[in-house]
């Protein structure tokens, strides 16, 4: 049988208030993550994703309080990431009722960290977040052609994307969050070129992220090696629902809860 494919909102926190924008920039508000927390359980989402776009130590703060007050009010797995650095910053996101951790920039500074984490927490609660662009023309090319970024995409590491990815998977992480920072708020559909090179290099579940724009973008994703699939203003904006996008894989052949 197979694993039934999830649908995740993603919900980026600024002091408190869910924001988007288009590649990191120009945010405007979205809603009260809470209440847009109830709204997605109510809709059939299989888990949320809350990342701290402002991740500074006066920003974990508010989102320990988020964590908590959603955790209170919706009972689907809750991810959290932005500004997660240390073990113990690991520890207060779960003991504030995540489920999950994603670790960005601070595994980059330190891979190390990511085998710390997992062997405290276990593999299951360590996602590892990777923002991963095309190589700008001119600049040094990566293997695969994709390099890791930082600072919402606006930062080349050099460090090749599909080989972060499988060393994420050999430091023992359960997951990987793969966001084309490309594609990220074009609503042009998913990078399954990207997608596909990073499902042949990893063996644990790959969430596609970046580029959603219509019920039609969801099923190609399944199909390039997506475990599952993430989305933000489309629904948050209300232009799809949790229902149409599981409808539309249903319709396409593929699990869905």
């Amino acid at each position: 049988m197979s694993v039934a494919v999830r649908v995740i909102p993603c919900l980026d926190v600024d002091d408190g208030r869910v924001v988007k924008g288009v590649n990191f920039q120009n945010l405007r508000d979205a809603g009260d993550p809470v209440e847009l927390a109830e709204r997605y359980d109510r809709e059939g989402a299989d888990e949320l994703t809350f990342l701290d776009v402002t991740a500074s130590s006066s920003g974990r703060a508010t989102m320990v309080d988020v964590v908590k007050r959603t955790a209170d009010q919706v009972f689907i797995p809750l991810t959290v990431g932005g500004g997660i650095r240390t073990v113990d910053d690991v520890d207060t996101m779960l003991r504030a009722g995540a489920d999950k951790v994603s670790v960005n920039t601070a595994a980059i500074a330190r891979p190390e960290v990511l085998g710390e984490m997992s062997r405290r927490f276990g593999s299951q609660c360590i996602v590892l977040s990777v923002d991963a662009r095309t190589v700008p023309e001119g600049e040094q090319p990566t293997p695969s052609g994709w390099e890791v970024t930082t600072h919402g995409g606006r930062k080349g590491t050099g460090i090749d994307a599909v080989e972060w990815a499988r060393r994420g998977q050999d430091l023992g992480v359960g997951e990987i969050l793969l966001n084309s920072m490309d594609a990220d708020g074009t609503k042009a559909g998913f990078d399954l070129r990207m997608l596909k090179a990073v499902r042949e290099a990893v063996t644990v579940p790959v969430i596609a992220s970046g580029g959603a724009g219509k019920v039609a973008d969801f099923a190609p994703a399944v199909h390039a090696g997506a475990d599952a699939v993430l989305a933000a203003s489309v629904f948050h904006f209300g232009e799809l629902t949790i229902g149409q996008v599981k409808d539309a894989m249903r319709a396409d052949g593929i699990t869905v809860r």
